[in-house]
């Protein structure tokens, strides 16, 4: 609606005053001083928690402080304000805490995202606003008390803010959450979400909300415990890094599988790669370890004084029996020594002496137990049994035994081996294997809550290292099956759940907000060859005019045309190249003059013009989207049109294929009915 001048300012005035009332929040914040702790150690975490808070009451100038205005129905009795201002985090002025903003967590606030027409749930109007560079321009009222079904179409304010080109990371969607995304974004901690989202449905930024919708209303909880975001690579999490900042969440731990497991040393075939992350290894890896408990040979004599205590080697035998397999390997040896140092007690008090606990932790740490325990329950490592078992035939064989086919062994066992464990280069993989067997030898602590994007990538077994980690909490789980790019991607959410050992419920989203109409369509021309399981996705956007596909005499000439266009639109541009093209791609725009920089290792997509390698445009999004030779991007690798699906819907606004070798077959197909 046009903007009254007169209710204009009265909103520009709760505005100012609410920005001041932030200033003094965080200015009080400053003043208080942790001097009042009873030791250093209450100190420190007293001043790192006084630091968090100033931090989370930073006032960023171009972020708007509210978005939202909700008027309620006087007729309906109830105990909450006339009116509601809804923000990214709660302000209060004066003593009396009275609020000016609340915070768009608050089980208040729900009804903001929520309620409608069918359903005021006791409010008469939603007013959102408009903002350009942090100033109040524009505002639209939404009458929540007329005719269900009688709107007047989708939000123009929401849908330019969707629309707004970006540069830069990731923006936070709080002000455009839709009712559907609201529901998972406030689901209880105790339950694990599972969200199949197509392209532009907002399907991270549902997660990275619900990261922190569970961390304002289990703040106490989540604070010891944890919560850890996992993404595909660096440049995503680069990419996100900026959204529960802008969110007041400032203490979240971020990172990859390789940062949780270990940065692959070597590569190796996709196929083995793929056999190695089978669930099957679980259980191959356990009996590998388990394989090091040998059957005592001998008893056990421990001379005390001049005393000799003796224990016949059944006795021995069943004491190893009683607790192979029963615990963890490394509790499982430490156990052995006590367990062995109480027999030997036993006998000393049929003796008449009177031994003491010391007594047995000196009969559990003497040479002849030390001995003993090295020969039967040996100390190992996860890289020593590891490597054993891809060097060793024998060894493989014994573990492999009932669960995998000798074709099978025969492809994990090393052609070449290292020297020894500390000399091999470990691959992604591997990296898995060596995690369970950790776990399996000492327990890895859990956290209170794991967010995990791009879940269809991983492997059984490394859905199962995740799993580890939060198996005393919940996980939030994210991804698309359609662009499942790896040899061992999933092609069932629930066996995705089930290798997290997770109960959970999947939702599925497939309205999307970002990617326009035509786009999603051409795009979607992939999906009956790469999950034709899914519901073809839709768009809120028509987008006329977003798509241009052209073929080209010279490629890279064409390219650096294409870029040069874009740039004299507002917003960002990815070129997304085949990999093996991209220094290619780089090197023309360099030479036509053009600004620009290579998403990898050493930039984090900070450019206006990015070359993008298809490896790593997973999750990522850019205003303006030029596609270069789509047959290679296909052709590069088993999943290549997965790969190309990816590519082809990460523009916002526009996007341009240009390809001098025929696109392929599946992308020339006619769009489904």
């Amino acid at each position: 609606m046009p903007a009254e001048p007169s209710t204009l300012a009265a909103e520009r005035a709760h505005l100012a005053a609410s920005r001041d009332a932030l200033r003094r929040m965080r200015e009080h914040a400053r003043g208080l001083s942790a001097d009042a702790a009873a030791d250093w150690v209450s100190r420190q975490f007293l001043e790192s928690l006084l630091d968090q808070r100033v931090a989370a009451l930073a006032d960023h100038p171009d972020t708007p402080l509210f978005f939202g205005r909700m008027d309620r129905d006087a007729a309906v009795p109830s105990d909450l304000p006339d009116v509601m201002y809804v923000g990214r985090r709660h302000v209060h002025d004066g003593p009396e805490g009275r609020p000016l903003v609340l915070d768009w967590r608050a089980p208040v606030s729900r009804a903001f995202y929520q309620a409608g027409p069918a359903d005021p749930m006791g409010w008469r109007l939603r007013r959102r606003f408009g903002f350009q560079g942090g100033e109040l321009t524009a505002f639209e009222d939404e009458p929540l008390d007329g005719p269900a079904g009688g709107g007047t179409g989708p939000s123009r304010i929401l849908t330019d803010e969707i629309e707004r080109p970006r540069t830069g990371p990731m923006r936070d969607i709080v002000a455009t959450i839709q009712p559907d995304q609201d529901v998972i974004v406030r689901a209880e901690l105790p339950r694990t979400v599972c969200v199949q989202g197509a392209p532009g449905t907002g399907k991270t930024a549902v997660g990275l909300h619900r990261a922190a919708y569970l961390l304002f209303t289990h703040r106490e909880r989540l604070s010891k415990s944890g919560v850890l975001i996992v993404g595909p690579n660096r440049a995503f999490l680069s990419y996100i890094s900026a959204v529960l900042p802008a969110l007041g969440e400032v203490r979240v731990e971020q990172a990859t599988v390789d940062d949780l497991l270990g940065a692959p040393a070597g590569d190796e075939p996709a196929a083995v790669s793929a056999l190695k992350g089978d669930a099957r290894m679980a259980r191959v890896v356990s009996r590998a370890l388990w394989a090091h408990v040998r059957k005592p040979e001998d008893g056990l004599v421990v001379t005390r004084g001049a005393s000799r205590h003796r224990l016949a080697g059944h006795e021995v035998r069943e004491t190893a029996a009683a607790l192979r397999g029963t615990t963890r390997y490394g509790s499982g040896r430490a156990a052995f020594a006590q367990r062995l140092a109480h027999r030997i007690l036993v006998l000393m008090e049929q003796r008449g002496e009177a031994p003491d606990d010391r007594v047995q932790d000196q009969v559990a740490r003497s040479a002849p137990v030390r001995r003993l325990l090295d020969q039967v329950w040996p100390k190992v490592t996860p890289e020593q049994v590891l490597y054993r078992l891809l060097s060793d035939a024998g060894f493989l064989r014994t573990a492999a035994k009932g669960v995998l086919e000798e074709d099978e062994q025969a492809a994990l066992l090393w052609r070449r081996p290292a020297r020894s464990h500390r000399s091999a280069r470990w691959t992604a993989a591997d990296r898995a294997l060596l995690d369970e067997l950790g776990d399996l030898i000492e327990r890895t602590a859990s956290l209170g809550h794991l967010v995990v994007d791009e879940a269809q990538d991983l492997s059984a077994m490394q859905l199962r290292a995740l799993g580890r980690r939060c198996g005393t909490g919940s996980a939030t789980v994210l991804g698309d099956l359609a662009q499942g790019t790896t040899a061992w991607s999933a092609r069932s959410w629930t066996d995705v759940l089930a290798h997290l050992g997770q109960e959970g419920e999947v939702t599925e989203l497939t309205l999307g907000f970002r990617v326009p109409g035509t786009v999603l369509d051409y795009a979607a021309r992939l999906l009956p060859h790469v999950a034709p399981e899914l519901e073809r996705p839709r768009s809120l956007r028509a987008g006329a005019g977003a798509l241009e596909v052209r073929r080209v005499p010279d490629l890279l000439p064409a390219a650096v045309r294409a870029a040069r266009e874009a740039l004299e639109r507002p917003g960002s541009v990815g070129l997304i190249v085949p990999d093996a093209g991209a220094a290619a791609h780089a090197s023309a725009l360099e030479a036509a003059g053009l600004a620009h920089a290579v998403l990898g290792p050493g930039h984090d997509g900070a450019a206006r013009l990015l070359v993008v390698p298809a490896a790593l445009a997973k999750g990522l999004e850019y205003d303006h989207v030029i596609v270069a030779e789509p047959a290679a991007i296909a052709a590069a690798e088993e999943r290549g049109l997965a790969r190309l699906y990816v590519a082809l819907t990460r523009a916002v606004t526009s996007l341009t294929v240009l390809h001098q070798a025929d696109l392929p077959a599946e992308l020339c197909d006619p769009p489904a009915p």
